[in-house]
């Protein structure tokens, strides 16, 4: 009994290591970015109320802020 591999086989192994490596990398992203944002709202805790008005934020806006790293709270555009 002889066994004969085509491009078929192949081509349908390689697609699907391929989804699973992309969902694996998607999921890595994501989990390196909630870490980040996590990171960033206890930094912005951590500070004081004298602290968060120099850099134009308030207490209330941390949560807004760490979800929307590029918008500014007030409307006002990004400098980023």
């Amino acid at each position: 009994m002889s066994t004969t591999y085509g491009d078929v086989g192949l081509g349908h192994t390689a697609t699907t290591t391929r989804r699973v490596s992309n969902l694996f990398r998607k999921w890595l992203n994501a989990y390196r970015q909630r870490r980040q944002r996590r990171r960033l709202q206890a930094a912005l805790c951590n500070l004081s109320d004298r602290e968060l008005m120099d850099i134009g934020t308030t207490r209330g806006e941390i949560d807004y802020v760490v979800s929307n790293p590029g918008t500014d709270p007030r409307g006002a555009r990004s400098v980023m």
